[in-house]
């Protein structure tokens, strides 16, 4: 193998390597923003059992 072709695998291998790192990185800021959404919805549900603390404690059952 000469040296452009090398040179040549060598651009291609580090192309991918980036492009993989890039799209890691943005899945990984998706992640974290789906993370952040739950983390506040079970903050809300938290919130709404405290003001109403009795909401869903029992289930009335008739024969």
């Amino acid at each position: 193998m000469d040296i452009p072709e090398l040179s040549m695998a060598l651009s291609a291998s580090k192309l991918q390597s980036d492009w993989g790192t890039a799209m890691l990185s943005k899945n990984l800021d998706a992640l974290q923003d789906v993370g952040n959404t739950i983390e506040e919805m079970i903050d809300v549900s938290a919130l709404e059992r405290s003001v109403n603390p009795n909401l869903g404690g029992t289930i009335d059952i008739r024969l």
